[in-house]
């Protein structure tokens, strides 16, 4: 029970042990009064439930986009762009690594449309021991 209908509970015994009588206007409109603040406390409850079960709501979503935020701005750090310099047209390209495949030996530039030829740089500081600056598996020739 919330303090407001406390309140009205009070006000609602003090009424009935003052022995208001009915038959007279004014008790009739005190009576009726504490019924309207009765009403009026029972909605302030019902409305205090929706607010909590809305207010669990709204932390679930934020929770959600808390996610979904993670998931989508880290995702934008983690792109790599690499700049090549057009050997034909000597514009600057910047390109995503995500986007070529590793096979791949040209892009094109955007420019000049000459095919430009790609120098993979091997990650494994030539452990490897091909020689051939490449990433692939040896074991598989």
């Amino acid at each position: 029970m919330s303090y407001i209908s406390e309140r009205v509970a009070f006000i609602k015994g003090l009424a009935e042990g003052m022995k208001i009588d009915d038959s007279t206007n004014e008790g009739k409109l005190l009576n009726a009064i504490v019924d309207v603040l009765d009403d009026i406390a029972l909605a302030i409850e019902d409305i205090e439930e929706i607010q909590d079960e809305v207010s669990e709501q709204v932390d679930g979503i934020d929770e959600d986009l808390a996610e979904l935020e993670k998931v989508v701005y880290d995702q934008d750090d983690e792109l790599e762009f690499e700049e090549i310099e057009c050997p034909y047209c000597s514009e600057v390209i910047e390109v995503d690594l995500d986007m070529i495949d590793e096979d791949a030996e040209t892009i094109e530039c955007p420019h000049c449309h000459e095919k430009i030829e790609l120098e993979w740089d091997c990650d494994c500081d030539d452990d490897c021991g091909c020689g051939c600056d490449c990433e692939h598996d040896h074991a598989d020739e």
